[in-house]
């Protein structure tokens, strides 16, 4: 496992400044979600269509550790 290097917290954000300010309407529905959604028992849905037109499809259900994971995340964005 590699070792966790604390300085890339700031590239990550940078990283995400930069792909919100790309896409906005998906910053809007994880507000969205994180309101309201996202909750222990909830199903997230991942859906992704390449440029050919292969489809991947996948979700998840929420559980406690989950919860736990995206609230540490939470607390580390600005």
């Amino acid at each position: 496992m590699a070792k966790f290097n604390p300085t890339q917290i700031f590239q990550w954000m940078d990283l995400w400044y930069k792909f919100t300010k790309t896409h906005p309407k998906f910053l809007n529905f994880l507000q969205a979600a994180a309101k309201e959604g996202i909750q222990e028992g909830a199903i997230l849905e991942v859906n992704l269509i390449t440029p050919e037109g292969k489809r991947y499809r996948s979700n998840l259900k929420i559980t406690k550790d989950d919860m736990e994971l995206l609230a540490q995340i939470k607390e580390t964005m600005p």
